[in-house]
């Protein structure tokens, strides 16, 4: 089922509903959208009411013109999607949104699942890939096409993956990726509603979180993404840290793998 939900003052939310039972709730990467769940949704399904929604400026939602209030955007969604408490599963900067949810209103939340994900706050270290450069440099000359290219080799492909050599499932969900991500490259949607780092950001309050957690790693990612997976599954009471054969939005990859990979470590 679609829905239409109307975030005052920002504009409408695309969100989809599924099956019945036991709530999942999942939020999508910033380079995606809430499709990049699909795979994962059809295979959950018919034992769960599953739910995805595209954040504004992303994918089937109204364009941004400002900032996001993406934790009230995330709010709308539950309360016009009644889902009283669920499971929260979220990817990137979908997992930090979904860590900030769980730790503000706990009683609403049943589990908390976070891929390749850091706390609000998080710092990286090092120094910043040269790919990422490359990036900026594209989406300041207004180079949309190469920008979404090299948004989709940092964080589908990763630091040490060669497309070419994709077998062609990976090659298919790439190409998936790619769709996705020129939508919100094409509208600039990253750079026009980041909010910046909210009040209270999670990174020093981990071990406020009360509900059961699992950290998915994906091997194929980049290392500061790692080290912040490592840090959540330390500080989180609890959490399960599980490494995966996968890049950044290894749920993509192997969906029918990550449902049932979810449902064995995280149902109850």
């Amino acid at each position: 089922m679609n829905h239409s939900i109307d975030l005052p003052g920002h504009g409408r939310i695309h969100a989809e509903s599924e099956g019945s039972g036991e709530a999942i709730l999942f939020i999508h990467a910033d380079f995606v959208d809430a499709r990049m769940w699909d795979g994962v949704r059809s295979a959950l399904s018919a034992r769960y009411r599953t739910a995805a929604y595209d954040k504004l400026g992303y994918g089937r939602s109204d364009p941004v013109e400002g900032p996001v209030p993406r934790l009230q955007e995330l709010e709308a969604v539950i309360e016009a999607l009644d889902l009283g408490s669920f499971h929260l599963v979220g990817c990137s900067n979908g997992g930090q949104l979904a860590l900030d949810f769980a730790l503000a209103y706990p009683e609403r939340v049943l589990s908390l699942t976070l891929v390749n994900s850091t706390p609000s706050g998080w710092q990286p270290q090092g120094e910043m890939p040269p790919i990422i450069g490359e990036m900026i440099g594209a989406l300041q000359a207004g180079d949309t096409a190469a920008a979404s290219e090299l948004q989709v080799r940092i964080w589908f492909d990763g630091p040490d993956r060669d497309k070419s050599r994709f077998s062609q499932t990976l090659q298919e969900a790439r190409r998936f990726a790619s769709a996705m991500n020129l939508i919100c490259v094409e509208r600039n949607t990253f750079f026009k509603s980041f909010p910046g780092t909210p009040d209270n950001p999670s990174l020093p309050r981990l071990a406020e979180v009360s509900v059961p957690a699992l950290v998915i790693d994906g091997l194929r990612d980049w290392e500061d993404n790692r080290r912040a997976n490592r840090f959540l599954a330390e500080g989180i009471p609890g959490a399960r840290r599980i490494e995966v054969d996968g890049g950044h939005a290894a749920p993509m990859e192997d969906p029918a793998g990550f449902a049932a990979l979810w449902e064995k470590s995280m149902a109850r």
